[in-house]
């Protein structure tokens, strides 16, 4: 097979995709720090980004709508990161630790 016909193809870019999005479920539910889940979130969203822009490329009449989804997901991954930061931020201040098990305790 030629690397231009594999390059070309829709089913590469959903592997692709595919790949990510199951790394990153697989991290989200293997990591013990909260550090690993943030990072592990970003691959489920990288995934979900590289599927979106997969179908416009290959499937979409609008060559826009795809960009816009990526575009949206970013955008979505960059407010979650800063959210998620200042919590992580905010635990290790009164726990002393990242470990999600000291912090499963909480009393409310």
């Amino acid at each position: 097979m030629d690397i231009l016909a594999l390059h070309n193809s829709l089913n590469t870019y959903l592997l692709l995709g595919a790949l990510l999005f199951g790394f990153g479920i697989y991290g989200m539910l293997r990591n013990r720090t909260f550090i690993g889940m943030l990072i592990s979130a970003e691959l489920v969203l990288a995934g979900a980004s590289v599927n979106f822009m997969a179908f416009n490329r290959f499937l979409a009449p609008d060559p826009t709508v795809g960009q816009i989804f990526a575009l949206f997901i970013m955008g979505l991954a960059a407010a979650e990161a800063a959210i998620a930061l200042s919590i992580i931020i905010a635990v290790y201040r009164n726990f002393k630790s990242i470990d999600t098990d000291d912090v499963a305790e909480l009393e409310g």
